[in-house]
């Protein structure tokens, strides 16, 4: 059992595994790289990076199989391979000091990033002049809410994940009186009015605004800075009959829910980016959008927001531009853009658990750096010393 485990530490300490990580890497990189021709970042991100393998698909769609290290199996490898060269090659003492702190200081940065693509999580807030929002949405995924209107103003949102539209089968929850059964789902598609010239000629939905609109569906888009517009044809059918009330396509395109009844309840259907609620509000008072003169070259934009919690006793006015975001429980807002028509800020939103290991990893290196430099400099001196001494 002993010879087993020091014949794995031996291999996990190889620098030959470490040759073939880093190879592996760079490879991962440049595929990755050229893959964005055809997919926006974010696809990219979790098809290569965010992944343990990359699969291939059989143009059958009957199977996939792994035919490439991903992103994650490739930091986890290099991460067990610095550990066990820590662990089978280096004794403990003052004189590799330095050496060790700086090793330990790059295990904990692999160790976050990793932990970084596992579990943070990023999206977007929207904000106009005067709006207030305690949600950000995240534009890689959507959702289904479905609301009851018949109870006030504390009606429940039941949320069906745009994962489970995706598979096109047939969804219920044990409060709603009806199951949503999906017919089509479309990652992008393009919605045109019924009569336009060269437009659609058949209504996409029976009921609600797909009966006045057709539908062409699109690649998903590829540019960072749009998204898809995600759509899906729904059926409505009653627990107590079962006799279908129609279809109905909802779409991130449309702003407005789309009503319905059933047994006397009116609900209502929206499809819309995945929304993360937070504890707090922000409120946006101004916002500034400055170019370069005589070009479109964005020089500065920033947002002043009102920070509001009650909670925590807390209000007050926060100026959120480049390189200066806000960090509040956890969640940590940049200035990442400003919205189309340049009447309101776009913020990204991060919640990342272990923002800080590249800090406290950069300080360990330098600090192991620093006493491995200084150990060496000055037994350098005494020797020098000693040897220029009479």
């Amino acid at each position: 059992m002993k010879t087993a485990l020091r014949s794995l530490l031996v291999t996990l300490a190889s620098l030959r595994l470490t040759v073939v990580c880093l190879s592996t890497a760079l490879v991962l990189v440049l595929v990755g790289t050229l893959a964005q021709v055809n997919l926006n970042p974010v696809e990219v991100q979790r098809l290569y990076f965010q992944s343990w393998f990359i699969w291939w698909s059989a143009p059958s769609g009957g199977f996939s199989l792994p035919v490439f290290p991903g992103g994650h199996f490739i930091g986890a490898v290099l991460l067990l391979n610095l550990m066990g060269a820590h662990i089978s090659r280096f004794v403990w003492s003052w004189r590799k000091a330095g050496i060790q702190l700086t090793h330990l200081g790059l295990i904990i940065m692999l160790a976050g990033g990793l932990a970084t693509d596992l579990f943070s999580v990023s999206s977007h807030m929207y904000l106009r002049q005067g709006e207030t929002k305690n949600y950000s949405d995240d534009d890689a995924r959507t959702e289904l809410a479905v609301t009851e209107l018949t109870l006030g103003e504390t009606n429940p949102v039941i949320a069906i994940p745009g994962e489970v539209l995706a598979a096109c089968g047939s969804t219920s929850h044990v409060t709603l009186p009806f199951k949503v059964v999906v017919k089509g789902f479309y990652p992008n598609a393009d919605l045109q009015m019924l009569g336009q010239e060269n437009g659609p000629s058949i209504p996409a939905a029976s009921n609600g605004a797909g009966a006045q609109v057709g539908l062409k569906p699109l690649p998903p888009v590829s540019d960072m800075n749009k998204r898809n517009q995600t759509c899906a044809l729904v059926e409505i059918i009653p627990n107590k009959d079962g006799k279908s009330l129609g279809t109905w396509l909802v779409s991130v395109a449309i702003d407005q829910a789309q009503d319905f009844e059933v047994d006397g309840r009116r609900w209502s259907l929206e499809l819309r980016f995945a929304r993360y609620y937070k504890d707090y509000s922000l409120s946006l008072i101004s916002f500034t959008h400055e170019i370069y003169p005589g070009t479109e070259i964005p020089k500065n934009f920033s947002s002043k927001v009102t920070l509001a919690d009650a909670q925590h006793h807390e209000a007050r006015q926060v100026q959120i531009y480049m390189n200066h975001p806000l960090r509040y429980l956890g969640d940590t807002y940049y200035q990442s853009g400003f919205q189309s028509d340049n009447s309101g800020t776009i913020l990204q939103v991060v919640r990342n658990p272990s923002y800080q290991a590249p800090y406290i990893s950069c300080i360990i290196v330098s600090l192991g750096l620093l006493m491995q430099f200084t150990y060496h400099l000055v037994g350098f001196a005494r020797r020098t010393n000693a040897a220029s001494a009479p």
